[in-house]
This record gives C-alpha cells, structure tokens and sequence, in this order.
C-alpha cells in the first residue's frame, strides 16, 4: 500500500520529515506539499497518491495506519503527558508476555484477600462480635469494596490504562495533585500491608513450632468463663522472635522481588493452591467436627452453639488480643472493624499491575468482581460455620481454631496460612514499588526522581524502599496495632476511586464511554460516602491523620510539582461553568478528554427561505444531535451585506428574531448577526473574533450548496471554497450536510447504518460524530460501519487489524471494511444510478472544460494570466481530470457499499491550491451525486478523542 501522503518520499522505509512551525508561518500549510511536489522526480511521480486530492494528512501509508498527531509534537509537562498528546496507531513495541484475567488480576487479588485475618483472627472477631455483629461487619465491609470495584471497573474499562493501577486512575480523573497524594498514601498502606502479612506468617510458624523461638514465651492465664472451668494458660510468640524472623522473612521475599514478575508468576501458584486446599480442609473439619481428640469448647456444628454466641461479648484483652480482666485493650463494634478491614482491601492487587496485564479493559473487572464476590460469600458463610462451631471462650482463646478443626491434621493449616500470608506479602512487595516507580515517572514530584525506571525494567530502588518500610513496621511487631493504620490508607484510596468514577459520571464528558455498565454515580457516591464513614467508625484520630497526611502532600504537589494536564475530570467542571473555565484554562490547547463540539452554524446561506424563518428548520436539529445530552453550546451566525452603521438596528432585530427561534428549538446556543460588505468578509471576521478563551467555536457547520448551479448563483463557488479555505487557516473543523431537507427530528427513527468513509487523519472528530449520533434516540438503533481505503491488497488485513484494534480501544463499536484501490477502481455493476453518476461525469469533464476556455479567452482577450478572486490561478487539465475520476471512483464505492445507509459520513478534501473554485465544486458534486444525506467532515488537526483512559 503506497502512502497516500502526495508530499511523502516514494521509499516506504522513509520517515516522514515534520513541517518546522518556526519557518514561514505565513505560508498556507498545504504549499508546503506543492513544494515539495515540485521537487519529485519523475519516478516519485509515477507513485503519486491516487487519492492526492484529499491532501497530505492521508489516513494509511505502506505501515498500515499512522498517527492522527504528525505534527510536531508539544513538549509534554511531564513524560506521561506524551502518551495523552495524540492517538497513535501502529505496531507496538516487542515486550514480555502479558497477563489474563486468571493469574493478572483474579490470582493477586484473591492471594491478598484470602490472608491472615481469615486464619488467626476471624474465629476470634467472631467471638467477639458475635454472628450478627459479624454478619453486618463482613456485609459493611463488603458492600464498600464492592461498590469500589464496580466504579474501579468502570474507570479502568473507559480506555487504555497504563502502570499505576489506582493511582494511574484517580490522578487522571482528580487531578495530578489529588492522584499523588493518594497514590502515595496507597503505597504506604500496601508497604504496611507487607509487614502484616509477614508478621502473621512468622506468628504462625512460632505458634506451630514453639522450639523455634530464642526468647521465651509470654504466657497468660485466663480465667473460666460463665460455664465455670478453671483457669486456660495461653502462650504466645515472644515480640523479639517476631522481629527476628520478620526481618528475615521480609528480606528473603525482596530477593525474591528482585527476580522480577516472571519469578513472581511462576511462583503464585504454588503459594495459592496449597491455600484453597487448606480453606478446603478447614470446612471439611467444621463439617465433621468434634474429632476424637478436640477440646471441649469444639462442640461441632449445633444449633444451641449458634444461639449462644448470636450475641456479642466484647471483653478487655492484652497486646496480643488475648482476654485478660486486667487488658489494657478495650473492643467495641468500631475496633472489630478497624482489625477486620484490611482482610478485604486486596481488591487492587490486579490494578497495581495494570502495565503487565493483555486487556486491562476485560481483566481488571473480571477478575476484581469475581474475587471480591467469591471471597465475601466464603467470610458470609464462615460466620455461621464458626458461630455453630465452638463455644464463645473456645473462639476468644484457640488462636488458631481453624488449625483445630482442621482436617486432616494441624499441620495442613499452618502450611496454609504461612503460604497464603507469604503469598500476600509477596504482591504487596510486588506493587507498592511500581506504584511508586509510575507516580515517579510522572515527573510530578521532583524529589521522587531517585524511584524513576525505564518501562519493562524492575524497579529496584523502589523495591529496598519498600522493603524498609515493611522492615520498620515489622519491628513494631504488634499486628493489631498495624492493621488500622493499613485500613486508613486504604479507605482513603478506595474513597478517591469511587470519587472519581462519580465526578467522570457526572460530568458525562464525550471521552466518558466505559465498557462495564453495571455503574451509575449514585452507586459511586455512597461508595465514597461509605469509605469515608467507615474511616469515622474505625478512629476519628487516625482518619484525620491519614487525611492530614495527604493534605501535606496535595499542598506540597501544588507548591513544588510540576504541572501536567491529564484531561482530569475537574477540567471537564470548568468547561461546563464558563467563567471558571475561561479563568482556569486559558485559550491553550484543548485536552481531548475535555474536548466538546461548539458548532458555529451558518443559518441562511446556499438555500433559499422565507424572510420571516431566520434559519433553515434542520440546522437546529443537526447542532443538537452533535451533543452528549444536549451538553454544549452552539453559535447562530447570519451574515447581513451591508454598511454597519446602516445596518445596525436591523441586525439587532434579526438577532433577537434568532435568539427566539433558537429557545423554541430548545438548542443551548446563542444567536449573532454579522454585517459586512461580503459574506466572504463577515465570515473571515467571524473566525478570527467569535469566541473566548477556549469557548471558541471549533466546528463550522454549514449546508452543502445544492442550488449553486440550478439557480445559476455563480458567486457560490468562490464563497464556499474561501470558507473552508478560511477555516483551514483559521484551525476550525468543518461539517457540510449534504440532504439537510431529509434529514430526521428528534422522534423519527432511524434502521440501519452510518457508514464512514475514512480517508484522512481528522483527530477522530468523524468517528466522535458518530459516536455522538448513537447518543441520539433517532438514531440509537443504528450500526456503524468504517470504510478504509488501503492502496495495495496485501495491505488490507493489516490496516483491518489496525483499525478494528484503535476502535476497540476507543471503547466503540464499529464493523470495519477496507476497500482496496482494485475494487475501488473497479467499474459500475450496471445499475442505473451508476451509470447516472457516470453521466454526471462526463457532464462535469464538459463543463470544467467549457469553463477553463471561456477563462482562457478572457485572459487572452485582456492580455493578464488567469485570475480569479484577485488570485492567480494555475489550470492543469491533467490534474482536473484526475480528481473528477477520483470522486467518481469514491462516489461508486459509496453507492456500492452504502446505499441504504442512513447517513454517510466522509472526509472532506481541502480545495486544490491555485485551482478556480468551479472546478472544486464540480468535484463535491461528483463526490454526492445519488447519495441523499451525507456529512462531509474535516478535522482540525487536534485530537478530539483519545483512548487514555
């Protein structure tokens, strides 16, 4: 497939050499291409463009499809901010093997729910708490991190998502400075989260084998409960066995760490099978319980048990949670929810490793629901097991009931808990680095740099600053003193990922299209609202440290980070309040995911309409259908001919008569009359000073000329050519409705399908149309259809691939057609309205040739060389006669594909420099001959869609 770039090197291994902003900037863009033309040689000739005309922004070339960004790339406000500049499409670079759903996100994820609070510390909170203060606790805390995961889920799934995990989303919905100071509160709490893994690992192992301590136990004597009994002696680990081992333990799984993800994926498995063997093995000791040699408090499943500890026994405990009169704890509801939280915050260990998964969009959903689901159920019906399992003094004393119970021996469990918490410990170890080493290479915070890594390295640094981190907090040795301050930093963050997911929901932005649909801003706002009241229950003293914590940083971030826009949702805020946005974002460049259409509607011209009808009736309709819900503004141009001061109360009338017309349409937009000698000069007037600040129009929208050459209106061609001209120079998209008469209200339905016909890079504003007529309940029940022209056959299923690959990460769905130039030269299959566009043809040859020769003659007669508009025309008969069999060739293929489409959209070429304005409305003719409703749409050179999430 030859590139279709006019002014590119005939060698497809060329790369294409960008256009310098810095030189000529006077110059009309596309002379650049007519000089680089002139320089060809004659076999670079031979291999011109057959769709030359459409200008050098062509869609494909001989690698298949290219960025929709070529120019010159901004410098981004931080290494991250490059991906978010354009959308670019092409062969990735070769990296490692990806991970599924099953061992990326489901495996992590269940490895760190299913940790040491179930083993060693469930039974106890049951006794406790109680079964129905354990019931509402597991079901509380559930419902939090299952209302997280469906706004995760929906975040993750509203485009490509990058290393980070919950930092990567929160930062590019809140803000780089709310995403920092959460990412690195969510850090902390997953280096913590490693210390208690560790420590309950080395608790178990100790309590298993005694002999293996140096210290000597710390033992307590608890007396018999209300049932009588004499006194219970309790040993447990000795505080300085714990911090010995923990510190070993903790640097062995560095080590292992260091090996990489590979070593880590092949190890996971063999910590998480002997772990769902062992939960196995302990309902099978619940269900054939009391054993032959089970302590008396181990009464087997019974009903009398279930009533007895229904209700709740809170009582005073030492240190190590052991009930003792004289303890210096005291628990209540609030503190068993505290010690319980982090038994369900694993639910982002699959998100944390979001750069190594194949399909973010399909796998972190999955795999987060289905773990988060399956493992609530699994605590839901422990309750009940070990609720009728034992008595209350049973469940407070035996720290390790569920090694009691187990079958077929002790032994199975303590292997378990030791894998499962070592398992935990290991992904801890795992994500915390990377998700320091993205929020370095975001380049926000300098004093992160030393964490910086190349993408696909190991973040080594990062990893022994984790490791130090889980180290400290080892030495404190105390899990029930770690297990709050774990649960803080995690509520905090599933607290900023509900609350984004609930202001990208509000907001309703164009870029907010996510494929999970089970979300709506309400579910998200309780989450959020949930996390934070659960932060209140827990520790009113630790929930407002944790968010004093991340105040210091978000003020630090905004004091000393550098600035980056990510398109975040607060940006789509101001651009819904005006004033605000005017004053937050300027007039720079807009980001594609706060990108909204401002259509500027030209009401009157190229038709003809009663005196007392300001607008054609459609026009209002067609604005409309370009917004999500009606959102965005919309600008009634109407130019009067005239002198101002002559014309001026009439204006005003004309604009108060279109200001009524627009509110009965019911269309957000305002009205504006222009008065100027010309047209052509109300126009160039309108582009250069309508709008402010980034409330600027940036699609003009007008009505194809269809009168021009019935009603002999011969000033058309040139007007129309020198409108778009304008918005070319003036950087403003350009939509020409070609049917207007025919095309739908708001209550007519439409079957079928809208087929693009994409020819040109246009910053995807084609496919957003599109996506924004869907939106529409006239056409909701539509089907897209994507046409690609591909120059050479053995192109076509590479282009295919390319295509069907950018669409299915724009979140759309779209069938993809590549036409290849051999069936796109091939001739009519004889219908009549072919041969009609045939005709059309030959009628147009005729015409451009009688009109080239009357210019001739008149130029001949008066002794100049060809003028028109006061420009110097250059009239090559070979280049005329190409485009019109250009448009021939495109107008067939249309018929041929879409002729019961309910509307087609196709790239609008730019009018040939130094050609007469006839000949280019000769060709646009050409090009909607037979088609009864068309959009032909040109780009703006800036993305207005991305597929970032």
């Amino acid at each position: 497939m030859a590139p279709l770039d006019p002014g590119a090197s005939a060698d497809a291994s060329a790369a294409p050499r960008p256009i310098n902003p810095g030189r000529n900037r006077s110059m009309d863009p596309r002379m650049c291409v007519a000089s680089s033309n002139a320089h060809r040689t004659s076999s670079a000739r031979q291999s011109d463009s057959k769709l030359e005309l459409f200008g050098f922004d062509s869609l494909v070339n001989i690698l298949g499809l290219k960025s929709m960004a070529e120019e010159p790339a901004q410098t981004p406000a931080s290494p991250t901010d490059s991906e978010d500049m354009g959308i670019t499409i092409g062969r990735p670079q070769e990296t490692d093997p990806k991970l599924g759903t099953l061992m990326g996100v489901f495996v992590p994820c269940l490895q760190n729910i299913l940790g040491i609070i179930y083993y060693i510390r469930f039974t106890w909170i049951v006794g406790m708490g109680g079964i129905w203060q354990s019931l509402v606790l597991v079901a509380l805390c559930g419902a939090c991190t299952f209302l997280t995961a469906i706004s995760l889920s929906a975040i993750a799934t509203n485009g490509a998502m990058k290393g980070g995990g919950p930092y990567y989303l929160i930062g590019r919905a809140l803000g780089p400075e709310v995403g920092v100071s959460i990412g690195l509160c969510f850090f902390l709490g997953n280096a913590v989260a490693g210390a208690m893994y560790v420590l309950g690992a080395v608790e178990t192992f100790l309590d298993a084998v005694p002999s293996a301590g140096f210290f000597q136990e710390k033992v307590t004597v608890v007396n018999g409960t209300a049932n009588g009994g004499g006194g219970i002696t309790i040993s447990t680990p000795s505080l300085h066995d714990l911090q010995i081992y923990g510190v070993i333990v903790t640097i062995l799984l560095c080590f292992i760490v260091f090996g990489g993800v590979k070593i880590i994926n092949k190890v996971a498995p063999a910590f998480l099978m002997p772990v769902l063997f062992s939960i196995l093995c302990i309902y099978i000791g619940v269900l054939s319980a009391p054993g032959p040699n089970s302590p008396k408090g181990i009464t087997g499943l019974s009903t009398t048990t279930l009533v007895d500890n229904w209700s709740a026994d809170y009582q005073p405990t030492n240190d190590a949670g052991v009930p003792d009169p004289n303890g210096s704890i005291y628990w209540d509801f609030n503190t068993l929810l505290g010690l319980f939280f982090p038994a369900v915050t694993g639910i982002m260990a699959g998100s944390n490793r979001s750069a190594s998964l194949k399909d973010t969009q399909s796998s972190i959903p999955i795999g987060t629901l289905y773990a988060t689901l399956l493992t609530t159920m699994m605590y839901l019906l422990s309750v009940f097991l070990f609720g009728a399992l034992a008595t209350r003094q049973e469940l407070l004393t035996d720290r390790l009931l569920t090694a009691t119970v187990a079958w077929p021996a002790p032994a199975v469990i303590h292997i378990g808990i030791i894998l499962s918490t070592l398992g935990a410990a290991l992904q801890s170890l795992t994500g915390a680095p990377r998700l320091l080493v993205a929020i370095a290479n975001d380049d926000i915070l300098p004093v992160l740099n030393c964490f910086n890594a190349y993408e696909g390295s190991e973040p080594h640094v990062a990893t022994v600053f984790t490791s130090f981190i889980c180290i400290s907090c080892v030495v404190i040795g105390n899990l029930d003193l770690i297990t709050p301050t774990i649960t803080m930093f995690f509520l905090l963050c599933y607290a900023g990922v509900n609350l984004s997911c609930f202001l990208l929901d509000l907001l309703d932005a164009p870029s907010w299209r996510p494929r999970w649909k089970l979300h709506h801003w309400s579910l998200s706002l309780i989450g959020a609202l949930l996390c934070i009241v659960i932060m209140f229950m827990i520790s009113w003293a630790f929930t407002v440290v944790s968010l004093a914590l991340a105040s210091l940083i978000y003020y630090y971030v905004s004091l000393k980070g550098k600035a980056g826009d990510w398109g975040d949702g607060f940006k789509s805020a101001y651009f819904q309040l005006a004033l605000r946005s005017l004053r937050s974002l300027g007039a720079n460049q807009v980001h594609p995911k706060n990108w909204y259409p401002i259509p500027l509607i030209f009401c009157r011209p190229w038709g003809r309409l009663p005196e007392d009808v300001p607008c054609h009736p459609k026009l209002a309709d067609f604005a409309n259908f370009m917004k999500k819900k009606g959102r965005g503004m919309s600008i009634f141009v109407s130019i009067i001919d005239g002198d101002y001061r002559e014309s001026a109360e009439d204006a005003k009338a004309v604009c108060r008569q279109l200001s009524a017309y627009i509110d009965d349409k019911r269309c957000e937009g305002v009205a504006e009359i222009i008065v100027a000698p010309s047209m052509s000069d109300g126009f160039r007037s309108i582009v250069q000073t309508m709008g402010l600040g980034n409330l600027k129009p940036n699609i003009v929208v007008m009505r194809y000329p269809e009168i021009w050459r019935s009603e002999n209106l011969t000033q058309i061609p040139s007007t129309f050519v020198g409108i778009i001209n304008d918005c070319i120079t003036a950087n403003k998209a350009v939509v020409t409705v070609k049917g207007l008469d025919e095309w739908p209200n708001e209550y007519q339905r439409q079957y079928g399908t809208i087929d693009l016909y994409w020819i040109v890079r246009d910053g995807g504003l084609m496919l957003l149309l599109s996506q924004l007529l869907l939106t529409k309940d006239s056409f909701e029940d539509c089907k897209i259809q994507v046409f690609c022209i591909a120059e050479e056959d053995t192109e076509a299923e590479e282009l295919k691939a390319d295509v069907k690959k950018f669409l299915y990460d724009l979140r759309m769905r779209a069938e993809v057609i590549v036409v290849t130039m051999k069936s796109f030269e091939a001739h009519a299959d004889g219908s009549s309205r072919i041969d009609d566009t045939q005709e059309a043809y030959r009628s147009a040859q005729n015409r451009i040739r009688v009109y080239l020769s009357e210019m001739k003659e008149t130029a001949e007669r008066e002794g100049r060389p060809l003028m028109e508009g006061g420009k110097q025309v250059v009239v090559n008969e070979q280049k005329v006669d190409k485009f019109l069999n250009t448009m021939l060739k495109l107008n067939a293929t249309i018929l041929r594909h879409s002729r019961m489409a309910v509307v087609v959209l196709v790239s609008l070429p730019a009018p040939p420099l130094n050609q007469p304005a006839y000949c280019y409305m000769e060709y646009m003719d050409l090009l909607v001959e037979n088609v009864p409703r068309m959009l032909m749409v040109r780009g703006y050179r800036r993305d207005v869609v991305t597929l970032f999430t």
